[in-house]
Formats: C-alpha cells, sequence, structure tokens
C-alpha cells in the first residue's frame, strides 16, 4: 500500500514537469482573453456611433474623437493580444525544455522492450507537435469560446429576436464541430498507426540501403513504402476530407447567418425597432461572436494530433515514474553471478534463454559458445541489462543490476556489441562516453589497450576526427577497436564482449587477447562471445549456450578437450565440448 502511494506521488511529481505551474497561467490567460473580447467589441460599438450620432448630427469633430477612441482601443486589444501569444509560446518552449530529455530517454529505452525505432522516436515528435500548436492560432481560439456569451448578451440586448437568431446559429456551428470530432477521432488513431507502419518500412529501407542498391531490389522495397503510404494517404485524405468539408458548411453557414442578420436587422429598422448603425453592430457582434467556434473547426486537426500528443506524453513522463532510482553503492571489485536466469524477447515474449547459472570471480574471463540462435547474444543482453529479464538475477557483488543507479552501472561495466554503433561525434567524444569531462589520460589508456592509439595519431585529425553519422568513415574493422577501446574506457570491473573479432585482422586479434589480459590482471571480469576460437586464447573458462540452456560451463582445457580426453562432469552443469555444441573448435 504504502509502495502504491509513493509511486502515486512519484508520478504526480513527474506530470508537474508536463503541467507544473500551467493552471495559473490559464486562468491569467483566460483573464487575458476576456479583456480581449470585451475589447472587440469596439467596432460594434463604433459602428453604432458612427451610423446613429457622427452622420446624423454631422459634426466632424465627434467623429474624430469617436474614431481616436476606437484607435486606442485597438491598440490595447492588441497589446494584449500579442502578450497572449507570447505567453502560448513560451509555455511552448518550457514545455518543450522540461519534457523533451524526459522523452528521449523514454526513447532510447523503447527498443529494449521490443518497440520500433519509429516508435520510439514518435515521443520526440509528440513534444514539437504539442509546441508547434501551443504556437498557432489554434489555442486562441479554445480561448476566446467561453467569452462568446459577452457578444451574444450584446446582440440579444440590441434586440432579443437577433439575438436568438445569433444563438441558433452558435448552437448549430457547435454540434458542427462535435459531429467533427466524433467522425475524426477514430480516423485520427487509424491514421497514426498507418503512419508509423510507413516510418518503420522507410527506416528498415533506409538501414538496408547498401544491401538494396547491391542486390537489385530496391525497387521492390519502394513498392512495400508505397503501399504502407497509400494506406496512409488514403487514411490521411478521408480525415482531411471530412475536416474539410465541415469547416466550409461552417464558413458557409456563418455567412448565411451573416445575411440573415443584415435581413432582420434591416426589416427591424424598417419598423422602427433598430437603429441603422445597430444592424452594422449586430453583424460585427456576431462576425465575432462565431469567429472562435469557426477557427476551432479550421484547426481540429492540429488540436487532435496535439491531444493526442499530450496524452501520449503524459505516459512518457509518468513511466519515469515507475523506477526508483536506487541508492549509490561502492564500487564493484569481488564477483559476477548469475541465479536462474529467464530472458524473453521484449514484446513477443517468447523465452528464448532459462534455467542460466554460473558465478564468475574477480580476474577471470568467460568464454560463451555455441550454435547460432541458441541464446549467446541474449544472454549478452540480460548481463549488461539491455533486456529485462523475466525471472532470476544478474547480481554484481551480490547487488541485482536493478539495485544500481543506471548512471553508476555504466561506469562498471564495458560493453561491445555484435553490431558497433559509434555516435557522430569525435573519437575522443565515442571512446570517452561522451564524457563532459573528458579525461585524455584515460581516453588513450583505453585506446592503447584496444590497441588503437598508434592508429588514431595516423587520422589527419588524431583524437578530434569527426566520425559522422554511424562511423561510416572508418572500416568495419576500425569501428570494432574503437567500440572495444570505448568498452574499456575507464576500466571498468565488467567487460562484456560480443563477437569482439569479427571484423578484425591478426593484429586486432592480438591486441583483443591483450585487452581480455589486461581486464584480468586489474582484477576485472571479461565475458566473451565468439565463433572463432582465437577470441578464447585469453579465457579461463567456457560456457556452452544451445537451444537456450547452458549445455556446459567449465574450465576452458576441460571443455575444449578431444572427445577421448573428455573428463567427467563437474559442478552442476555438464562439460560438453565444442564440437559437440556444434561449434567448431
Amino acid at each position: 500500500m504504502a509502495r502504491s502511494k509513493d509511486l502515486t506521488g512519484a508520478k504526480r511529481r513527474e506530470l508537474a514537469k508536463l503541467t507544473g505551474g500551467f493552471r495559473r497561467v490559464a486562468l491569467f490567460l483566460i483573464a487575458i482573453s476576456g479583456i480581449i473580447n470585451i475589447l472587440a467589441l469596439t467596432g460594434s460599438l463604433y459602428m453604432m456611433q458612427i451610423y446613429d450620432r457622427a452622420l446624423t448630427s454631422g459634426s466632424i469633430p465627434t467623429l474624430v474623437a469617436l474614431s481616436l477612441l476606437a484607435l486606442g482601443l485597438y491598440a490595447f486589444q492588441g497589446v494584449f493580444d500579442v502578450i497572449r501569444s507570447q505567453i502560448l509560446i513560451r509555455i511552448g518552449a518550457r514545455v518543450d525544455q522540461d519534457v523533451a530529455p524526459l522523452a528521449h530517454r523514454v526513447a532510447i529505452d523503447m527498443p529494449r522492450f521490443g518497440f520500433s525505432t519509429s516508435e520510439a522516436l514518435e515521443r520526440g515528435r509528440d513534444v514539437d507537435t504539442v509546441r508547434g500548436f501551443l504556437g498557432s492560432p489554434g489555442p486562441a481560439a479554445l480561448f476566446d469560446l467561453p467569452w462568446m456569451p459577452v457578444f451574444l448578451i450584446f446582440v440579444y440586448l440590441l434586440h432579443p429576436m437577433l439575438g436568438t437568431l445569433t444563438l441558433c446559429g452558435a448552437l448549430v456551428l457547435t454540434v458542427l464541430t462535435v459531429l467533427n470530432e466524433i467522425l475524426t477521432r477514430r480516423l485520427a488513431g487509424e491514421t497514426r498507426k498507418a503512419g508509423l507502419v510507413r516510418n518503420m518500412i522507410a527506416d528498415s529501407n533506409a538501414k538496408n540501403a547498401e544491401v538494396l542498391k547491391a542486390m537489385g531490389f530496391s525497387a521492390r522495397a519502394v513498392s512495400r513504402f508505397n503501399e504502407a503510404n497509400s494506406d496512409h494517404v488514403g487514411l490521411q485524405t478521408r480525415s482531411s476530407d471530412i475536416t474539410g468539408t465541415f469547416a466550409a458548411i461552417s464558413r458557409v453557414l456563418r455567412m448565411l447567418l451573416q445575411s440573415a442578420l443584415l435581413g432582420l436587422g434591416a426589416f427591424l429598422t424598417i419598423k422602427g425597432e433598430l437603429s441603422a448603425g445597430a444592424i452594422i453592430a449586430v453583424s460585427v457582434a456576431a462576425t465575432r461572436a462565431l469567429a472562435p467556434v469557426d477557427q476551432a473547426i479550421g484547426n481540429w486537426k492540429p488540436f487532435v494530433a496535439a491531444r493526442q500528443a499530450y496524452s501520449r506524453l503524459k505516459e512518457t513522463v509518468t513511466a519515469l515514474a515507475s523506477a526508483n532510482e536506487p541508492m549509490a553503492l561502492p564500487a564493484p571489485s569481488r564477483s559476477l553471478s548469475v541465479d536462474n536466469l529467464m530472458v524473453a524477447v521484449p514484446g513477443s515474449g517468447q523465452v528464448v534463454l532459462a534455467e542460466i547459472d554460473f558465478r564468475l570471480e574477480a580476474g577471470q574471463a568467460l568464454g560463451i559458445v555455441g550454435p547460432s540462435a541458441g541464446g549467446k547474444t541474449t544472454l549478452v543482453k540480460a548481463l549488461t541489462g539491455v533486456w529485462p529479464i523475466a525471472r532470476g538475477h544478474v547480481r554484481i557483488d551480490g547487488a541485482d543490476l536493478t539495485q544500481w543507479p543506471a548512471e553508476d552501472l555504466g561506469e562498471h561495466l564495458g560493453y561491445l556489441p555484435q553490431e558497433v554503433g559509434l555516435l557522430d561525434g569525435t573519437i575522443q567524444d565515442n571512446i570517452s562516453r561522451l564524457a563532459n569531462r573528458c579525461d585524455p589520460a584515460a581516453v588513450i589508456e583505453a585506446a592503447e589497450a584496444a590497441g588503437i592509439h598508434e592508429m588514431i595519431l595516423r587520422l589527419p585529425e588524431g583524437y578530434q576526427t569527426k566520425l559522422g553519422p554511424n562511423g561510416m568513415s572508418l572500416s568495419a574493422g576500425q569501428r570494432q577497436r574503437i567500440g572495444l577501446a570505448r568498452a574499456l574506457y575507464g576500466r571498468p570491473f565488467l567487460v562484456v564482449m560480443d563477437e569482439p573479432n569479427s571484423n578484425l585482422d591478426g593484429e586486432g586479434e592480438q591486441a583483443l587477447t591483450r585487452a581480455i589480459e589486461g581486464i584480468r590482471a586489474r582484477g576485472g571480469i571479461a565475458i566473451v562471445v565468439a565463433h572463432r576460437p582465437s577470441a578464447l586464447a585469453a579465457v579461463d573458462l567456457i560456457a556452452v549456450i544451445q537451444n537456450g540452456k547452458l549445455a556446459g560451463f567449465g574450465r576452458k582445457e576441460d571443455v575444449l578437450a578431444p572427445p577421448r580426453a573428455q573428463q567427467a562432469p563437474r559442478g552442476d552443469a555438464a562439460i560438453i565440448p565444442m564440437h559437440a555444441a556444434g561449434v567448431p573448435a
């Protein structure tokens, strides 16, 4: 119960980052909108005075005085309108500054839980959507809507019949707005989903551009994208048709109402119940009364998009509240243990790894081998916290990964993934993990440990060489060795490497062996996933992962021994030679 209350309080605090202080600002904006709408009566009153006083008296001074007064009131209205607009723009900027980093944090985590890159990046676009809407005319129309009765009362005071006609027109336009919302709500959701599908295909095609070009099936990839794009455009067209139709009907009804008011006003004037100036005043006031409804219909699509984006942003910021920041722990120095580990694929929930148990002490290095699709990379992702654990524990010095603050754990962990991705920055930025205060000595130490210091110095700008997107200016082997240096930066206690020699030449493999030996010598733990036995030269333990299970675990010389020299099983896991597990010796 207490935990639930704490979580609710945390969610409220996170939501405060999205809505904090907005209630007071909203009340202020409503008040300013009231002043703006009251001042908007200037045109109606000015017309009444011009027709009923200045023209009938023929007084030029009266005309000048009325015009100067109207000019001053219009100036005040303009000032308040500018203030309202600037406040809304600044609210959007504040939302962006407060929420964009949170949304990006969630976007970084989403692929770990089975979401696509397009779905993750949508969180950032949500911030842009909300900010853009707040800077558009849409919010002003919403703040003007509560003040429609001011103009309706004004028209009613001039004549009840005119007020009733204006009220009926306002009600009809309001019904159109509600119908527009009902008919477009479902389409808006479907359009968004279709857009995501289209973006996922586009993202996949862009990532595989080289394969599409080299193997000549880019036309089929474009055709696949075109089908998804057609679905998206079709839904968007239907939504736009509905919105555009209601907007057109709204404009026609508003013009019809304006003409009806003029006609009814003329009839009442002929009967002597209304002055000529009041006819013009009614026309101006009625137009101003119905303008917010008309603007709301015209800006309905941006409003719906902003509402949906705001809803997702609420989910985004509250998602961060469910994870309490753990207490800082001492730097690890003793062990890594895996207890009854089970891992499922994020999104699908398919279990791909189960019943994994082993323990490593400081100074040991483990080689993980086994057939393809056996679960080796899944184990690596669980050990580094990339994928969530369905059951069991991964403990460093006895503390579960979830008990370590994320930033602290990152300092004690080095990770070299199978597909090395380098950031768009300099070599120094990449090796130092974007450190705010980079230690040049630590960068050079990591580069030397990976055996690339001399290679970097031969580049035109050395450590300040810009790599560009994904480090495409370097070869695959160079990227892999820079990724190794990044994993070694700061002398982390646990270094996990997935196929670290897949793109290395003989010199690179020697550097990798020295790096593993260096990790062991300083009391760290190294874990290496390998298909090529050369990567296992410096490890002392071998684990065989097969069909999602730990098929073997033991000393390297035992697991790699020929069949006739194979010893009896030791411990809980049987020792299986590499050739028996489908891995070449």
